[in-house]
């Protein structure tokens, strides 16, 4: 059942698992963007999750999918107790999310550079099919050290993937970096790209919901660089 849900309580389902803390900042980084996507954006819900016709949302940043599996849970794909057994031997929460063994979860993630790829071929797939549903990939900005997703931006933009969607967590993590920072890189692969505040609800929104214009969308959520306050 998916419960009322605040920003607190959602923190407090975020709390609730413990035992990761090298990659606690890596999750809570994504918990803004995650929230607003399955709360006011994508269409999906524990009632559609086997319908064709659903949005798809992976994440690539598979490592430390503590805020994915906080999300998922205060929408009511799984009861709340089940985060208590995250980690534990025999439990489906593992260190990377398992779609055979998470409800809702659509990949198995966690090495980087493979969810852009398979949202593009979901996308074409979908596309090929006469659907209108939407494909949300959330990368964080290390991934780019990652040959495989500077290939992908370049197919996703000259196959014009208008249904296909990346959010950017940048929190300046990225190794190399890249003159004119990620939205330019984008652009350059003939993506539309905005940057926004990762923290701000309503900045987020209004940039995921955007009008298709023929070409794929890229949104890079700046958030604080590690180091901050964790949840």
């Amino acid at each position: 059942m998916q419960m009322q849900m605040t920003e607190e309580n959602l923190r407090g389902l975020f709390r609730r698992m413990i035992g990761d803390e090298k990659h606690v900042w890596a999750a809570s980084s994504t918990l803004d963007a995650t929230w607003v996507l399955y709360d006011r954006v994508l269409n999906v819900s524990p009632d559609n999750i086997d319908d064709p016709d659903r949005d798809r949302f992976y994440l690539s940043k598979g490592h430390g999918p503590m805020a994915y599996y906080a999300v998922l849970c205060a929408k009511g794909f799984f009861e709340p107790e089940m985060l208590d057994g995250w980690l534990q031997l025999g439990s489906p929460l593992g260190l990377h999310p398992d779609r055979v063994l998470v409800p809702g979860v659509e990949i198995s993630s966690g090495s980087l550079g493979h969810g852009l790829p398979l949202g593009i071929g979901t996308a074409l797939g979908l596309r090929a099919q006469g659907r209108q549903a939407r494909v949300v990939v959330l990368m964080g900005d290390g991934e780019f050290d990652e040959g495989s997703n500077h290939e992908a931006m370049a197919v996703a933009g000259r196959f014009g993937l208008d249904r296909l969607t990346v959010i950017v967590i940048d929190n300046q993590s990225a190794s190399l970096g890249w003159p004119g920072g990620i939205a330019k890189r984008f652009e350059t692969e003939g993506w539309r790209a905005s940057t926004v505040d990762g923290t701000d609800h309503e900045e987020l929104y209004q940039a995921l919901t955007q009008e298709p214009d023929g070409r794929p969308q890229a949104v890079v959520a700046k958030v604080p660089p590690k180091g901050g306050t964790a949840v």
